[in-house]
């Protein structure tokens, strides 16, 4: 059920780093992808799959991983991620629009937590270094988001919280990660009275 695969679609950023994601999975996870809306139907987007050890421990190096977790770096080794799908803009097909990342990555995300996995959209990216190392031509493609992909080895829970409290995430003396919601009423600003 969709509900179910979207309450399991968490932003991880621990995963269990033994377990690797083939390249066959990567291709079915960025599949998705090719299927969903685009602006203006130009389907701008490309994607890059990575799932070497070598090129996952250069990419980790240009994310940040996680800005309201002030004293957390970044998955220590062991829980990093083991595969990442780049989503790549082609200037010559026209620019993207920042929703049709949302909309592809988000689908992406929803096809991984079907195969087990989880990931992360990570917009926090040092995109010239990210770059180099990877030898895309930014004069072809901008880099416009790094989706992290792995076995999710880290507990998220899902709390309601009144209206105007703090909606940061954070993560207890337990090391589990709880991530505040809105309710739906408070979302839910006008109802069509029928």
């Amino acid at each position: 059920m969709l509900k179910d695969l979207v309450r399991k679609n968490r932003s991880y950023r621990r995963f269990d780093e033994s377990h690797q994601i083939s390249m066959e999975e990567l291709i079915e996870i960025s599949s998705l992808g090719r299927l969903v809306p685009s602006t203006a139907n130009s389907q701008a987007l490309k994607f890059m799959l990575i799932n070497t050890p070598e090129e996952n421990n250069a990419i980790f190096n240009t994310i940040g991983w996680a800005a309201k977790l002030k004293d957390w770096n970044g998955p220590k080794e062991g829980e990093r991620p083991t595969a990442y799908i780049i989503l790549l803009c082609d200037l010559a097909i026209g620019s993207n629009h920042p929703t049709d990342d949302g909309i592809i990555a988000q689908t992406m995300l929803l096809g991984a937590v079907e195969l087990g996995y989880g990931g992360c959209m990570l917009g926090n990216v040092k995109r010239d270094e990210l770059a180099r190392i990877l030898k895309i031509d930014t004069e072809k493609y901008k880099i416009d988001l790094v989706i992290a992909l792995g076995k999710p080895n880290e507990e998220i829970i899902l709390e309601d919280i009144t209206p105007n409290k703090d909606t940061s995430y954070y993560r207890d003396d337990q090391d589990i990660h709880h991530v505040p919601k809105r309710s739906l009423e408070e979302l839910i600003v006008y109802k069509s009275h029928s």
